[in-house]
C-alpha cells in the first residue's frame, strides 16, 4: 500500500502512476528504476509491471532512500471483447493471495503465448527467436512481446521497438498470436479485494470507436472500476481532452502515467508528463495523502 513518506520538496507533487522494470519488460531495475525517477523530480511514483508484482519490495527500499512516495501497482492483462486490454491497479495490497494466484496463472499463459509467437516467427523464416526473447528476459520472471520486439531489432529485423510493433508481432503480422488473458471482471476483482483502484490503463491505444468505447467503460463502471488513465505517452492532446470529458461524465477518476519503459523506449520520460485538464477528478484524491490531495502535476 501507499508508503507513509512526507514529501518535503515540494508543494505540488510530480506524480506519474505507471512505469515498468526488469520484472516485466522495463529496462531498469525496480531500484535504477526510482533512482531515474528521483533524478527527474518524480515526488510520486506506481511501479506497475505487467502481470507481476515481484519488484515492489525492491521499489520500496530504494523510494525510501530517494524520497519518492511508492504506489504499489501492477498492469494487468485482459481479454474484453476478443480484445486486449491492460488494467491498472493503484495502491493495491501485494499480499493479497487471490491476486497473487491470479497474477501466477497469467504469467504461465505467457510461456504458452511466447512458445507460439516464436512458432509463427519460425515460419517466416526468423529462427531462433523464443531464446532470443528470454535471453531479453533474463531480469524477469515473464515474456512479452517487448522482448521479441527487442531481439527482433538486435537481429536487424527493425530499426527500433516501435518498429517492431508495426512490421511484427500484431494481428495481420507475422508473429501475431491470439491469447486469453483474464476476464475483465477477474481483474477488477483482484483489485478492488486488495484495497486497490482498477484503472483503464491508455484508452485510446485500443481504437474501439465510439459504440464500443462506451461498452466497455459502462461495464468497467458496473463492475467497480475507478479510473481511466486520461494523460499518457499514447495520447495526443485531443485524445487526452476526450478522455478528461469521458472521465467526468462517466464519475470516474483521472490517472496520469508515462508508461516508461526506458530509455529509447519510452514516449515520455519519467516526470515530464503534461499537467492532467482542470474538470478532471485526480485519482490520488481518494487516497488518504493530505500533501496531494488538492494538489495538481507539475
Amino acid at each position: 500500500m501507499i508508503e507513509d513518506l512526507v514529501i518535503t520538496n515540494s508543494s505540488m507533487p510530480n506524480i506519474d502512476l505507471h512505469s515498468h522494470s526488469t520484472i516485466s519488460d522495463g529496462m531498469l531495475s525496480p531500484s535504477q528504476l526510482l533512482a531515474h525517477a528521483a533524478s527527474r523530480g518524480v515526488n510520486i511514483l506506481a511501479l506497475t509491471d505487467h502481470d507481476d508484482i515481484a519488484g515492489l519490495r525492491e521499489a520500496r527500499h530504494c523510494a525510501l532512500q530517494e524520497n519518492i512516495r511508492l504506489i504499489n501497482g501492477v498492469e494487468i492483462s485482459v481479454t474484453w471483447n476478443n480484445r486486449t486490454l491492460h488494467i491498472i491497479g493503484l495502491d493495491i495490497d501485494p499480499e493479497h493471495p487471490p491476486l497473487i494466484d491470479g497474477l501466477k496463472k497469467i504469467r504461465d499463459g505467457r510461456i504458452n503465448r511466447a512458445r507460439a509467437i516464436a512458432t509463427q516467427l519460425d515460419k517466416y523464416g526468423i529462427l531462433g527467436s523464443f531464446e532470443g526473447a528470454c535471453a531479453q528476459a533474463s531480469a524477469s520472471r515473464l515474456i512479452g512481446r517487448t522482448h521479441f520486439a527487442r531481439f527482433l531489432v538486435s537481429q536487424g529485423h527493425a530499426k527500433d521497438v516501435r518498429s517492431v510493433f508495426k512490421k511484427f508481432l500484431v494481428k495481420g503480422k507475422p508473429g501475431y498470436v491470439s491469447h486469453v488473458w483474464a476476464s475483465l471482471r477477474e481483474a477488477i476483482d483482484w483489485i478492488r479485494g486488495s484495497g486497490g483502484q482498477a484503472v483503464i490503463a491508455h484508452p485510446a491505444r485500443y481504437k474501439l470507436g465510439n459504440h464500443l468505447l462506451e461498452q466497455l467503460l459502462c461495464e468497467f463502471c458496473e463492475l467497480g472500476g475507478a479510473g481511466i488513465e486520461v494523460v499518457s505517452s499514447s495520447h495526443t492532446p485531443e485524445q487526452t481532452r476526450q478522455f478528461a470529458q469521458l472521465a467526468s461524465r462517466m464519475n470516474l477518476y483521472a490517472s496520469c502515467g508515462s508508461d516508461y519503459h526506458g530509455p529509447g523506449e519510452s514516449y515520455f520520460d519519467l516526470g515530464r508528463l503534461p499537467a492532467l485538464p482542470p474538470e478532471c477528478t485526480p485519482i490520488w484524491t481518494a487516497w488518504d495523502i493530505p500533501d496531494i490531495r488538492e494538489s495538481p502535476i507539475q
